[in-house]
């Protein structure tokens, strides 16, 4: 016990010697004044991932539909309730658009912060996702862009809470949280399967986040052109993290939703005599993804 309390000491040294003095409107709120729980939930999320793809590796792969009905009906009412939060007390606190310092709304702005608080748990809970692939043994959605997104989002909110839990840091998650509302509505339709029909929109869903973190880009990069007091430091790193998102975003869009073979062009295979199972082996190639695609389906 002395040696975590020893640990948990120096690694809050460290982070405060790093950024500076902590906002003390957030003393003593959940999880927040130690990174230690932060930094272990993040690592047993990693662990989980590794070990449990291994678990499931000879075992069936579990339904879950009713676990994942409740768990995605869940967090869209909370992304609903901080949507709709957030817009209320940024409007009653006079809220600069432009920009936004951290202390000049008084008592909207320990609103906005208690919304935020909630926008960070939640992404500590949105670890699930990646849990029930997992135990779904869907391992083809668990990208380096799907675990890269959620370990480090719930990391960087706590430096966000600790630091400039208001203010300027209120825009990307009312963004965010109205993708959200879309977001766990789809996942919540696709498990019913006679809902699956009428989920066309998923394609729209990528590029409505790409457009959630340009515009992110944009408002980060107004309050660098004209300063309102928010530090200049923490508009930098949030931008250069937008980024690599953005990045990482278009070219998971390329690679989903690039023109695939048409039955047509799979036709066209030319009369050559390298045949198996009486189809040449470019058909294959060629109607790999269609089928891979179908019965992912």
């Amino acid at each position: 016990m002395e040696q975590l309390k020893a640990l948990d000491w120096e690694i809050n040294t460290f982070v405060d010697y790093m950024f500076g003095p902590r906002d003390s409107r957030v003393r003593g709120w959940f999880l927040l004044d130690s990174y230690l729980p932060t930094f272990f939930l993040t690592v047993v999320y990693l662990l989980s991932i590794w070990l449990g793809t291994k678990f499931m590796k000879n075992r069936p792969a579990f339904s879950l539909r009713g676990h994942l009905i409740m768990y995605n009906l869940g967090v869209t009412v909370l992304s609903l309730y901080m949507l709709i939060e957030l817009m209320l007390s940024s409007w009653e606190g006079g809220y600069n658009l432009q920009c936004q310092n951290l202390v000049s709304a008084g008592e909207a702005d320990i609103r906005v912060t208690k919304v935020l608080w909630w926008y960070y748990f939640s992404k500590g809970i949105e670890f699930m996702d990646t849990i029930f692939f997992v135990l779904r043994k869907k391992n083809s959605q668990i990208t380096f862009l799907h675990v890269y997104h959620h370990a480090t989002m719930f990391n960087i909110w706590w430096c966000v809470l600790n630091w400039i839990p208001c203010g300027q840091s209120f825009f990307g998650p009312t963004l965010n949280s109205f993708i959200h509302v879309l977001m766990y509505s789809y996942y919540g339709f696709s498990v019913i399967p006679s809902m699956r029909k009428y989920l066309w929109w998923k394609k729209y869903l990528t590029q409505a986040q790409l457009i959630q973190f340009l515009l992110t880009i944009i408002h980060t990069l107004s309050a660098a052109v004209k300063p309102c007091g928010f530090p200049f430091g923490c508009l930098m790193f949030q931008f250069s993290y937008m980024a690599t998102l953005v990045i990482l975003f278009i070219n998971f869009y390329i690679k989903t939703y690039q023109k695939r073979p048409s039955r047509t062009d799979m036709k066209k295979v030319p009369p050559v005599t390298e045949i198996r199972n009486g189809f040449h082996k470019d058909y294959f190639t060629a109607a790999n993804g269609v089928l891979n695609n179908k019965k992912a389906q």
